[in-house]
């Protein structure tokens, strides 16, 4: 099984982006399905969680709560995807240092690699479009990051995941 870049993942409907959260948890935080329902989402067990997941009708007040506690917005990303939106990480004016720079290139590689497959046959729309959408998210990032150089946000120590 590869591994899966979460950072430009994007579930295709609301039951993959919950167990897409899920499965994160897990691999990142070491949290199951049961401590997320208990710990975090303040249930009696996880059998509403499990029930949420399988028919993909989480309620709207534990969204926030299941990002945070899986540490990535993947409901958040379905929903701006399914209406044609990016979601771009608000940039704080850092300076990028050449590692961010190269990862910029490789995700505008992987976007031109991908337009040229699809255009060959080899790769279907929505694979291409992923690429697109994860290439248009990255630039979008710098070009905030580069307007906001002039005046720098504060660093509070928020990791980036990946």
């Amino acid at each position: 099984m590869t591994r899966r870049n979460w950072k430009h993942w994007v579930p295709r409907s609301p039951a993959e982006a919950m167990s897409g959260c899920a499965e994160h948890a897990l691999q990142r935080h070491n949290r199951g399905i049961e401590r997320l329902a208990t710990d975090h989402l303040c249930q009696n067990n996880a059998s509403s969680l499990y029930k949420w997941m399988g028919n993909g009708r989480l309620p709207l007040t534990m969204v926030l709560p299941l990002e945070k506690a899986c540490g990535l917005p993947l409901i958040t990303r379905y929903l701006a995807a399914a209406h044609g939106k990016l979601l771009v990480d608000i940039p704080v004016g850092k300076a990028c240092n050449a590692s961010d720079l190269q990862q910029l290139q490789g995700v505008l590689h992987n976007t031109t690699g991908a337009l040229m497959a699809f255009y060959d046959g080899k790769q279907t729309a929505e694979q291409t479009l992923d690429a697109i959408r994860a290439g248009l998210e990255s630039l979008a990032w710098h070009h905030g990051n580069v307007a906001q150089a002039q005046t720098p946000q504060l660093d509070f120590g928020v990791a980036d995941d990946e």
